[in-house]
């Protein structure tokens, strides 16, 4: 069952209480090794901000990511210094000793001078999972959130290469990540709205003297207006004969003052030429409208 935004406010104050139990199953069944990640998972959650992306938006950030060769994980690249993103539908999987396990969720934060990077599934989606598994799995030991697999990525000014991160994860669902967080920064191609958490979740944090937490949903915009139109595109410059589509694509833009920095933006796909023109290619042109 996928989580509903308004669903994952609670779904992380409960997933919040099996970390910070030192008797959960969670904690006891885990090596002294990883109770580090696991405090700096508690830590990011306490204080992250959330997220829920729509399957379209997911879709885009997977088949961009397959274009992005290296990203930087720096606080100023993340949409927040903390977070907790989760994914409508999954976003691919990780291998667990030759299983394929479902990657529904990512969270981030500091850790060591770095930035730690934790994958995980749904309780509910373990569940189904192993239905017909020849064993049981105790819910009640699981929380709502199952964190699969820990990694601390390197923090700096220049990019790194994806391919030199730690091999254990899986690189599509990484790349989808840092695909989405540089989405997240281009407001013409990406809608992000506020939505409250429910009732009964609100409910609790009012009782704990807290507001009620809120999650961003990112989404793909209906309608997008081309930035990638040459310099000599004006009035007066070369006239085409055809039309033909221009595939979508990373570009390492300049912004900020005096346009002296660089990000990577995404270019969508889009039609080039003349209205009524002959269209060269054959592939499929998707349009986003209102």
């Amino acid at each position: 069952m996928t989580l509903r935004p308004s669903q994952l406010p609670k779904v992380r104050r409960q997933t919040l209480r099996f970390l910070n139990d030192p008797q959960s199953a969670l904690r006891t069944g885990t090596s002294p090794d990883i109770q580090p990640g696991l405090d700096a998972l508690a830590s990011a959650l306490e204080v992250g901000e959330l997220f829920w992306v729509q399957q379209d938006m997911a879709a885009l950030a997977m088949s961009a990511g397959e274009q992005l060769a290296a990203a930087r994980w720096a606080t100023a690249d993340r949409p927040a210094p903390c977070g907790l993103l989760y994914w409508q539908n999954g976003i691919g999987h990780i291998d667990g000793y030759g299983v394929q396990i479902p990657v529904e969720a990512c969270a981030w934060g500091p850790h060591q001078g770095e930035m730690m990077l934790w994958l995980l599934i749904s309780r509910d989606r373990m569940v189904s999972e192993t239905k017909d598994a020849p064993f049981t799995l105790v819910t009640e030991e699981i929380p709502p959130l199952m964190p699969v697999y820990g990694s601390i990525l390197p923090v700096g000014d220049e990019p790194v290469s994806l391919a030199d991160l730690d091999p254990q994860l899986p690189q599509p669902v990484v790349a989808a990540l840092a695909s989405a967080w540089l989405l997240m920064q281009q407001p013409l191609l990406i809608d992000r709205t506020r939505e409250r958490a429910d009732k009964p979740t609100a409910r609790a944090y009012a009782r704990d003297g807290l507001p009620a937490p809120e999650v961003t949903v990112v989404d793909l915009r209906r309608q997008y207006t081309p930035q990638d139109q040459d310099p000599g595109d004006g009035e007066g410059s070369r006239h085409y004969r055809y039309r033909w589509v221009v595939s979508g694509h990373w570009r390492n833009q300049a912004y900020g003052p005096e346009r002296s920095l660089r990000r990577q933006t995404w270019i969508p796909a889009y039609v080039k030429g003349p209205d009524g023109a002959p269209l060269l290619s054959t592939e499929r042109v998707n349009v986003w409208r209102r």
